[in-house]
């Protein structure tokens, strides 16, 4: 695999876009074998460092009388298109300068007189085979004469593949089906320079769930939108070898790195429109968050964390911009961030979401989880009230909940203790419970979740992290209110 960066179109290209393309593969897993940052036995691979090569080949096709100059302005051209629009014809180039006497044009070129280089397309159809579509035929009645190089003396993108694709032993091109009417342009290349065209592969189209072609109004469309998500590499290339390739059987839908290739063919590939389903690939990111190691999920969830912190700290004083403030955590808060990754990480579709699914460990309102409308139908429960007041009473009365450190076999026995002086059991326990706990009557397992508040109450965070003794204590307040 090789890693050209197509630079030519000097308005479009910065140095900052190929910097964020090679990241973007690397983080995916795509790896090259020859590119601008690896070398290889055909550089340069940054087409802006190969112009030489480009205006070397079109003097070439020039000489030979299998290109020509053309000094048509572009108000000439532009004129051609509304005529050839009015009268509802194609809208090519007219060849109003390929008759003109070689010998003359290059006079007037030598005299200063601006031009570009035009290809002579044949006259014969353009023939070739589509690994995907099958055999294709364009008239060249419909191929307008192309333009390699510009007047002012930058070569265009169809020129310039074809060249790089030759010179680099390129066997096949694999691409979008806009290209698609491309290609016979750069297959009269080929034929032209007399060198063999590659298989060409062109996939379907992506479209958006509304079957229009995926754009941004859509959402995420960029690998950086779906690593800054919080979508892991592996969910995103699982789904996207999905698209609009099925493996043998057409029933599997998670492979690793590995299975893929061994399974992937371009003739399983389908020339019908793909759509992108946001919720297939959160299916899958869901799977590879529960598959992979605790402490790469933790490293990769910190981020958000401290985002959603520094956040809250704007929000808190009224500053608009959070870019004012810095926050970071210290090994301790790190160690207990991580506790609550592996506490939540099963229940997200994309990582960004773990702050707002820790919400109710970081922030407790007694008075929001009794108006609550969730959690009414628990309010109304027979032995709702009398769990309230046994549990209150219990956890303010002991003595390790009082400093902070009630354990999960401690909670677990005053849990109990409820049960048998209540004879609430089941739901109609644990739901209250839970309220009084974190304002939800769902959530976590409480084995998991007490000791994480117990320990957050006792860090230094920028918004102190209520202990069970703390929390009870509100509820109770407002309750009695």
């Amino acid at each position: 695999m090789v890693l050209r960066v197509e630079d030519t179109d000097l308005e479009r290209s910065e140095a900052r876009y190929e910097s964020q393309l090679i990241d973007d593969l690397k983080w995916l897993g795509i790896d090259w074998d020859e590119g601008p940052d690896v070398g290889g036995p055909y550089i340069p691979y940054r087409q802006s460092d190969r112009l030489d090569i480009y205006r070397e080949h079109a003097e070439k096709l020039l000489d030979e009388g299998k290109a020509y100059l053309c000094f048509c302005t572009e108000e000439d051209l532009r004129q051609e298109r509304e005529k050839a629009q009015a009268e509802q014809g194609p809208q090519i180039y007219s060849g109003k300068c390929r008759a003109l006497d070689p010998s003359e044009a290059r006079r007037r070129r030598s005299a200063g007189e601006a031009c570009a280089i035009r290809l002579r397309i044949p006259e014969h159809p353009i023939r070739f085979h589509d690994i995907v579509r099958g055999d294709v035929e364009f008239s060249n009645e419909v191929v307008s004469d192309p333009i390699i190089l510009r007047s002012n003396g930058m070569p265009v993108y169809n020129y310039v593949v074809v060249i790089d694709d030759a010179l680099m032993k390129i066997t096949h091109v694999i691409r979008g089906d806009d290209h698609l009417s491309n290609t016979p342009k750069q297959v009269a290349l080929y034929e032209a320079l007399g060198w063999p065209v590659p298989e060409f592969a062109h996939l379907s189209t992506i479209l958006g769930a509304d079957r229009e072609r995926l754009s941004k109004r859509h959402g995420a469309t960029s690998i950086a939108n779906f690593r800054d998500m919080g979508v892991l590499p592996e969910a995103l290339l699982n789904y996207l070898a999905l698209l609009g390739w099925a493996p043998t059987g057409g029933t599997r839908e998670i492979f690793s790195p590995e299975e893929l290739i061994k399974e992937f063919s371009l003739e399983r590939v389908t020339p019908s429109p793909a759509v992108f389903d946001m919720e297939k690939l959160y299916w899958l990111n869901r799977h590879y968050i529960k598959q992979a190691p605790a402490e790469r999920i933790a490293k990769l969830a910190l981020p958000f964390y401290e985002q959603a912190i520094i956040d809250e700290m704007a929000k808190s004083t009224g500053v608009e911009s959070s870019d004012r403030y810095a926050w970071s955590p210290t090994p301790e808060i790190t160690s207990w961030l991580a506790k609550i990754t592996q506490l939540l990480a099963p229940s997200v579709d994309k990582l960004e979401q773990l702050p707002e699914k820790a919400r109710r460990i970081f922030r407790y309102d007694a008075a929001a989880a009794l108006s609550d409308p969730d959690n009414t139908q628990v309010l109304g429960w027979q032995h709702t009230d009398a769990v309230f007041s046994r549990f209150t009473i219990k956890i303010l009365e002991d003595e390790s909940a009082r400093t902070g450190q009630l354990s999960a076999e401690r909670f677990k026995a005053i849990v109990n203790e409820v049960k048998a002086e209540t004879g609430a059991k089941g739901k109609e326990l644990f739901h209250p419970i839970r309220i009084v706990v974190t304002g939800s009557h769902s959530g976590p397992d409480f084995d998991r979740l007490v000791p994480i508040l117990e320990e957050g109450s006792q860090l230094h965070l920028p918004r102190h992290v209520l202990s069970m003794n703390e929390r009870v204590q509100e509820f109770a307040k407002v309750r009695a209110k």
